[in-house]
């Protein structure tokens, strides 16, 4: 696209889709020769004023000088982006590299450019230039540029405000009439703030113009009763939306105004008013048609559920790409495609734009699946769950992400993270496309509310329909990094809906302490049981006998409440023969009102369902009008009966085609003619708000089930208290970053990538205060004992061999060699059971003081990013897999939990009349590899073993390091959207 006389090539990875403050899209990507007539068109539709905005001066027209000028650059010195919609220009921005006086530079002395916007006039306060500040200033970084200088009119306050808002280190002056601002380009805690602030608030809201539309287009609704589409339609209209609807099928009759008393439109271009969301029900053949009909009529967003996408192989994946390149293009979000739909229950939109019949019950739980079948699981349990079985409880939002080809669950967070409908979210992931960002995000979101996520495709590649970057972290790392980012980590459906329903009736339990009361002996029994296998601390279990009454309850509720030294109170209740639905109701009022006496601890309720406990708890928390004997339908299964749905394992095999309601359905419960759980009569199903200042008291089935519901409620308490003081990554006066940075540039010019020798890998770790004992080679058993004289007497004689190394229970190592003789007769044993010293490789090192054998690892994943893991050295970590995770950079608090974290920490705390070891140092030593791995990403694997921690103090005696160019770090670039 460039002339001969550029000096680079095109820079394709410059190219990149934002999202824009007003949630819509655009293509940010350099200007090149080609655009010239866009150029000009573009300039045409700028007002007078920002012209002279831009140039000081009346400008009305550009010369073919000044066209040749702005787009003719070498991607070195002269950079112009634009940022388009369609095949249209709406802002643009260049830099020039000037060196002292401001006059024009090339090369990298000069590392000082000037920068200009403009930005068309209908698209001013959008966030168009903020977005293409982060962009260009990311280009000039990659350019050796350090600086940015931009001369702006005192008058121009929105350009001013775009370089003052954005969070660099400024220096402002006045001279001639002019506002001279200078900023430096690094990256700063400040800048960092303001970027993700504005990636929340836009992706946030192109998630809420997807899910509160005013105006909804369903394309393709048959003509005849059924199908996808004109069910879609049917659930949006009975659901009571209350913005505009529309009927879209190219082949409606002539002269057809109306379809199931919506108005109806063969085109969504005949639509005579604007269009906010198009549901797309249309062949996947035909998809491309009617994007580029809803872009011309200026819909904002699609939601798809059109199968034959990624998830049917690599055509489908090319068709996907098509997709999102199009839709992206007119600035358009996508849900989907193969998507279940989406659903917004809040008063003031009642949208279910699904395959789901009924509308849920509004109420303040978000769920995102990725799945459809698991998504209609959900919907029924919670359906069932939430209302008729124990206490009211219903959804704000819910989304189903399909083959999730734009709009993802980071997007879905961002909108939960401010949406005042939403106390608790829920997620069911296949596949995290950006753990590093999740992490981020869910961080910020668990701050504020509680996230619970169920991770499906745990052993094994995720859906075909989703195109995500391959970590190289085992599972367990992965879910060691969500729970360090507050994430409640869950492994079943079943635990999702039982964690969700406990977080959204009760308030956080202060800590682990469980009071346990009932009329069942062995129910209590079981209970503690349970709680102490989830590492809860429960008290005695409280026997109140099958002669319990009501009252009874009540007072020994009350008690547990008010004693402070519970943290929660658990019920466990089985039905008094022959008492009947009296007798449950009472009961469920007596639990109810001592629990809103004093709200500020959680209660559970365990119940053997023979009689109908669950449902008079449900009514007793209710304003509703309670049902007659004579009305409502039978009563609701129990929950729990099932065999419980494992996150990977599938409802239902994916069949290209959405998942019908049908298939989530649970044995047992009664459905309607279209395959889901028939919605209860409003008299036996109350949608009404508990009294005010009450919480729904959970009732679960299996005491396991509560147990490990509160478990999770405990430690996510635990969490946000830890979240609150988050600690601090700690300076040490001794680090030598700077040599540090000196030593890797040299080595690295050597090559791309590099295992460094023993000497260099030293030399590196000690410009950080990390000191390995030295370990000299030993070719020869004289070069073996001139080694020892140099180290002091007592050695070790190890065998560094790959398939010996830190392999002691193999025989490759002698330990407290005192003297000459031991350390000969040591070597000549080696030699004659494994081979020669070429193979054995062995090497002499002065022994350190006993301890425990530990083992520190940093690596930098593709896509989680820097990872610090600990363990013991040996089988622990190697056959039990017994390691503990953190996100770099690790705080002080962070490296004390990460040691008492594995399970064999005792080991390090004076198990058994053991000595103590010095955790302190080990914790120092951690955080100092974290801060080497943070300071220089070109420090791609770091790994310390064995790592020997004394009572006092610790000895490194083994190190490897590993350096490559340093990985992209998108969570410090520019905003962009997943490219495609």
């Amino acid at each position: 696209m460039q002339t001969s006389s550029d000096r680079h090539e095109y820079p394709a990875h410059w190219e990149a889709d934002v999202v824009l403050r007003d949630g819509g899209t655009a293509r940010i990507r350099p200007i090149t020769a080609d655009d010239a007539e866009r150029l000009v068109s573009f300039y045409e539709q700028v007002s007078d004023e920002s012209k002279y905005y831009r140039f000081f001066a009346p400008y009305p027209r550009l010369s073919a000088k000044d066209v040749h000028r702005f787009t003719h650059h070498d991607f070195v010195d002269r950079v112009g982006l634009a940022a388009t919609v369609g095949d249209d220009f709406i802002g643009t921005v260049r830099y020039d590299r000037i060196g002292a006086g401001g006059r024009p530079a090339t090369g990298a002395e000069a590392d000082e450019a000037e920068v200009a916007f403009l930005v068309q006039d209908a698209h001013q306060g959008r966030g168009v230039a903020s977005a293409l500040l982060e962009h260009i200033a990311a280009v000039a970084r990659e350019r050796g540029i350090r600086r940015f200088a931009a001369e702006v009119l005192p008058a121009n306050t929105k350009m001013i405000k775009v370089f003052t808002d954005a969070g660099y280190t400024q220096k402002r002056s006045f001279e001639d009439g002019v506002v001279r601002l200078e900023f430096g380009l690094e990256p700063t805690d400040r800048s960092l703030a303001v970027q993700y602030a504005r990636e929340q608030r836009a992706e946030a809201r192109s998630v809420q113009r997807l899910l509160a539309p005013g105006a909804v287009a369903v394309i393709g609704t048959g003509r005849t009763p059924g199908g996808v589409g004109r069910s879609i339609l049917g659930n949006i209209r009975d659901g009571g939306f209350t913005g505009r609807l529309y009927a879209v099928n190219g082949a409606l009759p002539e002269g057809r105004k109306e379809l199931d008393g919506v108005p109806a439109f063969r085109s969504v271009r005949d639509i005579d008013a604007p269009v906010d969301v198009a549901v797309v029900a249309v062949p996947a053949e035909r998809v491309p048609e009617v994007v580029a009909e809803c872009g011309e009529h200026d819909v904002q967003g699609l939601v798809v559920v059109s199968a034959g996408y990624a998830e049917s192989g690599p055509e489908g994946r090319e068709r996907q790409r098509a997709l999102v390149r199009q839709a992206r293009s007119y600035g358009m979000r996508i849900i989907g495609p193969n998507s279940f739909g989406v659903i917004n229950t809040s008063p003031a939109v009642r949208l279910n734009a699904s395959l789901a019949p009924d509308m849920p019950r509004a109420g303040r739980i978000g769920l995102f699946a990725q799945s459809g079948a698991i998504g209609v699981a959900l919907l029924s349990r919670l359906h069932r769950r939430g209302g008729g079985v124990t206490g009211v409880t219903g959804l704000s939002t819910f989304v189903s992400s399909g083959n999730r080809a734009d709009v993802s669950g980071n997007d879905v967070l961002q909108y939960w993270y401010e949406d005042a409908d939403t106390d608790v979210a829920l997620m069911y992931l296949e596949s995290i496309g950006n753990p590093r960002k999740f992490t981020r995000l869910a961080r910020r979101t668990a701050a504020a509310k509680p996230l619970v996520v169920v991770q499906g495709a745990r052993h094994g590649a995720g859906p075909r329909g989703h195109a995500v970057r391959a970590t190289q972290l085992p599972h367990a790392t992965v879910s060691a990094l969500l729970r360090q980012a507050g994430v409640i980590r869950v492994d079943t459906i079943t635990d999702l809906v039982d964690a969700g329903l406990l977080l959204a009736r009760q308030p956080l339990p202060a800590g682990p302490r469980v009071a346990i009361l009932g009329n069942s002996e062995s129910l209590g029994l079981l209970t503690y049981d349970a709680c102490l296998a989830e590492g809860l601390r429960p008290h005695p279990p409280q026997d109140l006998t099958t002669a319990a009454s009501a009252a009874d309850f009540h007072a020994a509720l009350s008690r547990a409440l008010a004693d402070d030294s519970s943290d929660a109170v658990v019920v466990t209740a089985i039905p008094s023969v022959g008492e009947g639905s009296d007798g449950d109701a009472a009961l469920a009022e007596a639990l109810r009102s001592a629990a809103a006496e004093r709200p500020t601890k959680p209660v559970l309720v365990v119940h053997v369902e023979l009689g109908g406990l669950a449902e008079a708890l449900s009514a007793a928390t209710s304003t509703a009008p309670q049902p007659g004997a004579a009305s409502g339908p039978d009563p609701a299964p129990r929950t729990g009966e099932r065999v419980e749905t494992r996150a990977g394992e599938r409802v239902e095999p994916r069949t290209g085609e959405p998942a019908q309601p049908r298939a989530a359905a649970d044995e047992g419960a009664p459905a309607d003619d279209k395959g889901a759980p028939a919605p209860p009569s409003e008299d036996a199903r109350p949608d009404d708000a508990p009294p005010e200042g009450t919480h729904p008291l959970p009732a679960y089935p299996a005491a396991e089930r509560a147990v490990r519901a509160l478990a999770q409620a405990v430690a996510y308490g635990q969490w946000r208290r830890d979240a609150a003081e988050p600690g601090k990554v700690p300076e040490y006066e001794d680090i030598d970053e700077r040599g540090a940075a000196t030593l890797i540039e040299g080595l690295l010019a050597r090559g791309q990538g590099l295992s460094l020798t023993t000497d260099a890998t030293c030399e590196l770790l000690a410009a950080y205060g990390v000191h390995v004992h030295r370990a000299l080679p030993a070719p020869t058993p004289d070069a073996a004992a001139e080694s020892a004289r140099a180290l002091g007497y007592p050695v070790a004689l190890k065998a560094t061999a790959p398939h010996l190394r830190h392999r002691a229970d193999l025989g490759g190592v002698r330990l407290d060699l005192a003297d000459e003789e031991q350390l000969r007769r040591a070597y000549t044993e080696l030699t004659e059971l494994f081979g020669g010293p070429e193979e054995l490789r062995p090497v002499v090192q002065r022994m350190a003081p006993r301890g425990v054998d530990t083992v520190v690892r940093a690596v930098i994943d593709p896509a989680a990013g820097a990872v610090l893991s600990f363990g013991l050295a040996g089988a622990a970590s190697q056959l039990l897999g017994d390691m503990a995770h953190r996100l770099i950079p690790v705080t002080d608090r962070d490296a004390t939990s990460l040691v008492r974290s594995i399970r064999t920490a005792p080991l390090l705390f004076g198990w058994r009349g053991s000595a103590p070891v010095d955790t302190p140092a080990l914790e120092e030593l951690m955080l100092r590899v974290s801060r080497l791995v943070h300071d220089h990403p070109e420090v791609v694997a770091v790994t310390l073993e064995p790592v020997v921690v004394a009572p006092h103090g610790i000895s490194v005696l083994g190190a490897s390091v590993r350096l490559a160019p340093p990985p992209a770090r998108d969570d410090h670039g520019p905003r962009t959207l997943p490219a495609y």
